[in-house]
């Protein structure tokens, strides 16, 4: 076990190092010239060739490709990932805030979708083909079906216009996070429970739960022993659902005007602020990597089949 979580922690480093090269070989194909960019965003009413030469050799642009990337490459390593053109600010300053907003939104959505997922995938597996399973599974292809961007705003609409009862937008209180969540756990626990209920189905023709029937062994201890071998199918699943649940708030930030990377994302965008797209971007790869390697720890632990040959 030791062996193998050492070997894929060591594998976890040049995976990112390749993340890190793609990200920033990606943002330089941009046509835009990143010393223009940011004179215009200081302000700079005349643009000369020279002010932008100058600023060139400021930034580092006229160094050869390999050089740059392995400059910013150490400054990443020390959480220095350059200055924002727009606020000339450090990009870790702007970064940081938005990443602990969006990561609260994200880490409260993720436990409920986990839980709702694992309580509707035993009630339909343990009722397959009966009526409570059929609902659950129409239910969930209405909702999967539904624009997050239109069920946001019927929702916004019915509690916030009509009952007024939850806020529209930010972050201000405990009731900010109600209809956000409400909308990131629709979009997915619609996915993840059906994981949970084909893997439970799966394993119900498995020799142990047979042989614990004919046993005499209490349904509810047959259940749970099933839920625990179908979790090591769902465990990867979950888990790279967490990065694609970070990565997928935009829409949902924008609309709530929750103050996190989405927001954040899409705002240096509209204004090609080069080095927060840029550490946003590499950002999101590396939280793929880290929790696809916690996912794999996670099965090796539960299943010591897995164990042989490490």
């Amino acid at each position: 076990m030791a062996l193998y979580t050492i070997r894929r922690l060591a594998a976890v480093f040049p995976i990112l190092i390749i993340i890190s090269f793609l990200t920033f070989f990606l943002i330089n194909l941009s046509p835009f010239n990143p010393a223009e960019i940011l004179l215009q965003a200081r302000g700079i009413p005349v643009i000369t060739d020279d002010l932008i030469l100058q600023t060139e050799e400021e930034l580092g642009l006229n160094d050869p490709f390999i050089v740059q990337y392995f400059n910013w490459l150490m400054d990443c390593f020390q959480l220095n990932f350059g200055t924002s053109y727009v606020t000339g600010e450090p990009v870790w300053n702007e970064i940081k805030p938005a990443f602990i907003n969006t990561l609260k939104l994200t880490v409260l959505s993720s436990f409920i979708i986990v839980g709702l997922s694992i309580l509707l995938g035993v009630i339909c597996a343990i009722n397959e083909g009966k009526f409570i399973d059929k609902s659950v599974r129409s239910m969930s292809f209405v909702l999967i079906g539904m624009p997050s961007y239109w069920l946001a705003s019927l929702m916004i609409w019915y509690f916030s216009v009509e009952l007024d009862l939850l806020p529209t937008s930010g972050m201000s209180s405990a009731e900010s996070y109600i209809l956000p969540v409400s909308i990131i756990t629709v979009s997915y626990v619609g996915i993840y429970f059906r994981v949970i209920r084909t893997s439970m189905l799966s394993n119900l023709n498995e020799d142990y739960v047979f042989y614990g029937r004919a046993s005499g062994l209490p349904e509810k201890k047959i259940t749970l022993h099933l839920l625990r071998n179908s979790l090591q199918v769902s465990i990867s699943v979950f888990c790279m659902g967490i990065p694609t649940i970070l990565g997928g708030t935009v829409v949902i930030e924008n609309i709530f005007a929750w103050p996190g990377l989405g927001s954040l994302s899409v705002d240096s965008i509209l204004k090609r602020d080069f080095p927060i797209i840029q550490t946003y971007v590499l950002l999101l790869g590396a939280s793929f990597v880290v929790f696809n390697t916690l996912s794999d720890l996670i099965n090796m632990t539960l299943n010591p089949k897995l164990r042989k040959g490490f």
